[in-house]
Protein backbone atom coordinates (compact mmCIF):
# COMPACT_ATOMS: atom_id res chain seq x y z
CA UNK A 1 0.00 0.00 0.00
CA UNK A 2 1.24 3.33 -1.07
CA UNK A 3 1.87 6.54 1.30
CA UNK A 4 -1.35 8.68 1.67
CA UNK A 5 -2.04 10.93 -0.94
CA UNK A 6 -1.99 14.60 0.29
CA UNK A 7 -6.17 14.92 0.04
CA UNK A 8 -6.92 12.68 2.84
CA UNK A 9 -9.97 12.24 4.13
CA UNK A 10 -9.33 14.04 7.67
CA UNK A 11 -12.06 16.43 9.01
CA UNK A 12 -14.30 18.56 6.59
CA UNK A 13 -11.78 19.01 4.12
CA UNK A 14 -12.48 15.02 3.38
CA UNK A 15 -15.83 15.04 3.23
CA UNK A 16 -16.24 18.13 0.88
CA UNK A 17 -13.82 16.27 -1.43
CA UNK A 18 -15.39 12.85 -1.62
CA UNK A 19 -18.98 12.90 -0.59
CA UNK A 20 -20.11 16.40 -0.79
CA UNK A 21 -18.04 17.42 -4.33
CA UNK A 22 -19.20 13.55 -5.97
CA UNK A 23 -22.78 14.05 -4.88
CA UNK A 24 -22.64 17.43 -5.91
CA UNK A 25 -21.64 16.42 -9.38
CA UNK A 26 -23.82 14.01 -9.73
CA UNK A 27 -27.02 16.12 -9.26
CA UNK A 28 -25.77 18.62 -11.56
CA UNK A 29 -25.27 15.29 -14.04
CA UNK A 30 -28.67 14.32 -13.85
CA UNK A 31 -30.26 18.04 -13.50
CA UNK A 32 -28.39 19.20 -16.02
CA UNK A 33 -29.88 16.41 -18.54
CA UNK A 34 -33.23 17.05 -17.87
CA UNK A 35 -32.96 20.57 -18.20
CA UNK A 36 -30.95 20.07 -21.54
CA UNK A 37 -33.50 17.89 -23.15
CA UNK A 38 -36.70 20.16 -21.87
CA UNK A 39 -34.48 23.47 -23.20
CA UNK A 40 -32.83 22.15 -25.75
CA UNK A 41 -34.02 18.96 -27.84
CA UNK A 42 -32.58 20.25 -31.10
CA UNK A 43 -29.25 20.74 -29.72
CA UNK A 44 -29.25 17.43 -27.96
CA UNK A 45 -27.69 15.60 -30.98
CA UNK A 46 -23.82 16.68 -32.27
CA UNK A 47 -23.33 19.48 -34.59
CA UNK A 48 -21.63 18.06 -37.50
CA UNK A 49 -18.93 19.99 -38.97
CA UNK A 50 -17.45 17.27 -42.03
CA UNK A 51 -18.18 19.45 -44.70
CA UNK A 52 -16.17 22.40 -43.01
CA UNK A 53 -13.15 19.65 -42.93
CA UNK A 54 -12.95 16.06 -43.25
CA UNK A 55 -9.33 14.96 -43.07
CA UNK A 56 -8.89 15.27 -39.12
CA UNK A 57 -12.21 13.79 -38.69
CA UNK A 58 -12.13 10.87 -40.57
CA UNK A 59 -8.91 9.52 -38.67
CA UNK A 60 -9.76 11.42 -35.06
CA UNK A 61 -13.16 10.43 -34.71
CA UNK A 62 -13.01 6.88 -35.17
CA UNK A 63 -9.85 6.48 -32.86
CA UNK A 64 -11.26 8.93 -30.03
CA UNK A 65 -14.54 7.13 -30.17
CA UNK A 66 -13.40 3.42 -29.73
CA UNK A 67 -10.60 4.39 -27.53
CA UNK A 68 -12.96 6.44 -24.88
CA UNK A 69 -15.47 3.45 -25.38
CA UNK A 70 -13.20 0.75 -24.46
CA UNK A 71 -11.67 3.17 -21.83
CA UNK A 72 -15.16 3.64 -19.86
CA UNK A 73 -15.62 -0.14 -20.14
CA UNK A 74 -12.51 -1.26 -18.60
CA UNK A 75 -13.76 1.93 -15.78
CA UNK A 76 -16.75 0.56 -15.51
CA UNK A 77 -15.02 -3.34 -14.66
CA UNK A 78 -12.08 -1.77 -12.27
CA UNK A 79 -14.63 0.49 -10.25
CA UNK A 80 -17.69 -1.11 -10.48
CA UNK A 81 -17.39 -5.02 -10.18
CA UNK A 82 -15.42 -5.82 -6.61
CA UNK A 83 -12.53 -7.61 -6.93
CA UNK A 84 -14.46 -10.67 -5.23
CA UNK A 85 -16.42 -11.22 -7.94
CA UNK A 86 -13.69 -11.42 -10.82
CA UNK A 87 -12.19 -13.71 -8.06
CA UNK A 88 -15.02 -16.16 -7.99
CA UNK A 89 -14.39 -16.59 -12.07
CA UNK A 90 -11.06 -17.85 -11.30
CA UNK A 91 -9.16 -14.51 -12.83
CA UNK A 92 -5.95 -13.91 -10.31
CA UNK A 93 -5.34 -10.09 -9.42
CA UNK A 94 -2.28 -10.69 -11.43
CA UNK A 95 -3.84 -11.66 -14.33
CA UNK A 96 -6.27 -9.12 -13.84
CA UNK A 97 -4.19 -6.48 -13.64
CA UNK A 98 -1.77 -7.47 -16.62
CA UNK A 99 -4.48 -7.20 -18.98
CA UNK A 100 -6.40 -4.54 -17.48
CA UNK A 101 -2.73 -2.33 -18.35
CA UNK A 102 -2.45 -3.76 -21.88
CA UNK A 103 -5.53 -2.83 -23.29
CA UNK A 104 -5.79 0.29 -21.22
CA UNK A 105 -2.79 1.19 -22.36
CA UNK A 106 -3.68 0.35 -26.55
CA UNK A 107 -7.34 2.53 -25.43
CA UNK A 108 -5.94 5.28 -23.59
CA UNK A 109 -3.44 5.70 -27.00
CA UNK A 110 -6.09 5.59 -29.10
CA UNK A 111 -8.06 7.93 -26.94
CA UNK A 112 -5.54 10.16 -27.05
CA UNK A 113 -4.57 10.27 -30.60
CA UNK A 114 -7.30 10.91 -31.50
CA UNK A 115 -8.48 13.83 -28.94
CA UNK A 116 -4.76 15.14 -30.10
CA UNK A 117 -6.46 15.22 -33.40
CA UNK A 118 -9.60 16.48 -32.74
CA UNK A 119 -8.31 19.36 -30.54
CA UNK A 120 -5.81 19.93 -33.43
CA UNK A 121 -8.54 20.32 -36.18
CA UNK A 122 -10.36 23.00 -33.98
CA UNK A 123 -6.95 25.09 -33.35
CA UNK A 124 -5.96 24.46 -37.05
CA UNK A 125 -8.81 24.72 -39.14
CA UNK A 126 -9.77 28.59 -38.87
CA UNK A 127 -13.79 27.67 -40.26
CA UNK A 128 -14.22 25.20 -37.55
CA UNK A 129 -12.04 27.08 -35.03
CA UNK A 130 -14.47 29.99 -35.08
CA UNK A 131 -17.52 27.70 -34.96
CA UNK A 132 -16.50 26.25 -31.37
CA UNK A 133 -18.79 27.54 -28.93
CA UNK A 134 -17.71 28.44 -25.57
CA UNK A 135 -19.34 24.75 -23.72
CA UNK A 136 -16.12 22.79 -25.85
CA UNK A 137 -13.77 25.71 -25.06
CA UNK A 138 -14.21 23.91 -21.47
CA UNK A 139 -14.81 20.52 -22.52
CA UNK A 140 -12.04 19.87 -24.36
CA UNK A 141 -8.60 21.07 -22.05
CA UNK A 142 -11.14 19.34 -19.67
CA UNK A 143 -11.24 16.16 -20.89
CA UNK A 144 -8.19 16.64 -21.93
CA UNK A 145 -6.71 16.78 -18.15
CA UNK A 146 -8.84 13.37 -17.04
CA UNK A 147 -7.89 11.43 -19.96
CA UNK A 148 -3.76 12.64 -19.21
CA UNK A 149 -4.51 12.13 -15.47
CA UNK A 150 -5.60 8.88 -15.87
CA UNK A 151 -2.43 8.15 -18.31
CA UNK A 152 -0.15 9.43 -15.81
CA UNK A 153 -1.50 7.55 -12.83
CA UNK A 154 -1.12 4.40 -15.06
CA UNK A 155 2.38 4.79 -16.17
CA UNK A 156 3.73 6.25 -12.71
CA UNK A 157 2.26 3.41 -10.54
CA UNK A 158 1.41 0.37 -12.49
CA UNK A 159 4.14 0.38 -15.72
CA UNK A 160 7.30 2.21 -14.33
CA UNK A 161 6.30 1.80 -10.41
CA UNK A 162 5.72 -1.40 -8.40
CA UNK A 163 1.65 -1.61 -9.19
CA UNK A 164 -1.10 -0.14 -7.21
CA UNK A 165 -4.10 -1.66 -6.45
CA UNK A 166 -7.06 0.99 -7.04
CA UNK A 167 -9.40 -1.47 -6.40
CA UNK A 168 -9.05 -1.52 -3.20
CA UNK A 169 -9.18 2.28 -2.21
CA UNK A 170 -10.43 4.00 -5.43
CA UNK A 171 -13.00 1.18 -6.51
CA UNK A 172 -14.40 1.08 -2.66
CA UNK A 173 -15.09 4.82 -2.50
CA UNK A 174 -16.75 4.76 -5.62
CA UNK A 175 -18.85 2.13 -4.98
CA UNK A 176 -19.89 3.76 -1.87
CA UNK A 177 -21.30 6.48 -3.48
CA UNK A 178 -24.16 4.75 -5.31
CA UNK A 179 -24.85 2.69 -2.34
CA UNK A 180 -25.53 5.90 -0.03
CA UNK A 181 -22.70 4.39 1.61
CA UNK A 182 -19.69 7.00 1.32
CA UNK A 183 -16.32 5.93 2.68
CA UNK A 184 -14.16 9.16 2.00
CA UNK A 185 -11.08 7.31 4.27
CA UNK A 186 -10.80 4.32 1.26
CA UNK A 187 -9.66 7.27 -1.33
CA UNK A 188 -7.69 9.07 1.22
CA UNK A 189 -4.92 6.33 0.54
CA UNK A 190 -4.53 6.46 -2.78
CA UNK A 191 -1.85 8.18 -4.35
CA UNK A 192 -2.22 12.22 -5.70
CA UNK A 193 -2.24 11.60 -9.53
CA UNK A 194 -5.38 8.80 -8.65
CA UNK A 195 -7.19 11.54 -6.28
CA UNK A 196 -7.12 14.06 -9.03
CA UNK A 197 -7.90 11.91 -11.54
CA UNK A 198 -11.12 10.70 -9.72
CA UNK A 199 -11.62 15.00 -9.04
CA UNK A 200 -11.35 15.91 -12.57
CA UNK A 201 -13.75 12.94 -13.90
CA UNK A 202 -16.10 14.18 -11.17
CA UNK A 203 -16.34 18.25 -12.50
CA UNK A 204 -16.45 15.91 -15.73
CA UNK A 205 -19.73 14.48 -15.27
CA UNK A 206 -20.95 18.12 -14.05
CA UNK A 207 -20.17 20.00 -17.35
CA UNK A 208 -21.43 16.82 -19.31
CA UNK A 209 -25.39 17.85 -19.74
CA UNK A 210 -23.71 21.14 -20.54
CA UNK A 211 -21.74 20.37 -24.06
CA UNK A 212 -21.92 18.48 -26.94
CA UNK A 213 -21.72 14.76 -24.60
CA UNK A 214 -24.93 14.55 -24.27
CA UNK A 215 -24.88 12.78 -28.01
CA UNK A 216 -23.67 9.59 -26.63
CA UNK A 217 -27.44 9.41 -25.53
CA UNK A 218 -28.68 9.97 -29.05
CA UNK A 219 -26.66 6.79 -30.41
CA UNK A 220 -28.31 5.85 -33.48
CA UNK A 221 -29.39 1.83 -32.63
CA UNK A 222 -32.58 2.23 -34.34
CA UNK A 223 -30.53 2.32 -37.87
CA UNK A 224 -29.34 -1.46 -37.19
CA UNK A 225 -32.94 -2.23 -37.45
CA UNK A 226 -34.48 0.18 -39.92
CA UNK A 227 -35.25 -1.28 -43.42
CA UNK A 228 -33.24 -0.40 -46.23
CA UNK A 229 -33.90 2.68 -48.28
CA UNK A 230 -33.85 2.10 -52.00
CA UNK A 231 -32.97 4.59 -54.37
CA UNK A 232 -34.08 4.21 -58.15
CA UNK A 233 -32.74 6.02 -60.65
CA UNK A 234 -35.35 8.76 -62.69
CA UNK A 235 -36.47 7.29 -66.00
CA UNK A 236 -35.44 10.15 -68.22
CA UNK A 237 -38.74 11.87 -70.39
CA UNK A 238 -39.57 11.65 -73.87
CA UNK A 239 -38.17 13.86 -76.08
CA UNK A 240 -41.04 15.65 -78.20
CA UNK A 241 -39.88 18.10 -80.77
CA UNK A 242 -36.26 17.82 -79.67
CA UNK A 243 -37.79 19.49 -75.84
CA UNK A 244 -38.43 16.95 -72.93
CA UNK A 245 -42.07 15.50 -72.42
CA UNK A 246 -43.60 19.31 -71.27
CA UNK A 247 -47.53 19.71 -71.58
CA UNK A 248 -46.98 23.17 -72.81
CA UNK A 249 -44.82 22.67 -75.55
CA UNK A 250 -47.28 19.52 -76.74
CA UNK A 251 -49.63 21.19 -78.14
CA UNK A 252 -52.82 19.08 -79.12
CA UNK A 253 -53.19 15.97 -78.48
CA UNK A 254 -55.02 13.16 -81.08
CA UNK A 255 -54.49 11.17 -83.91
CA UNK A 256 -54.41 14.34 -86.43
CA UNK A 257 -52.08 16.50 -84.06
CA UNK A 258 -49.12 17.26 -85.61
CA UNK A 259 -45.68 15.27 -84.32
Amino acid sequence: MSAAGPLTATDGTGLLLWVAVPYICLAVFVAGHVWRYRKDQFGWTSRTSQLLEHRWLRWGSPLFHLGAFAVIGGHVVGLAVPASWTGSMGISEHAYHTVAVALGTVAGAAMVAGLGMLSARRLLAPRIRTRTSHSDKVLFPLLAVTVALGIAATVVHNIAGGGYDYRSTVSVWFRGLFLLQPQPAAIADAPLLFQLHALSACLLFAVWPFTRLVHVWSAPVGYLRRPYLVYRRKAAPPVYGGHPADPARRGPAGPGAPR
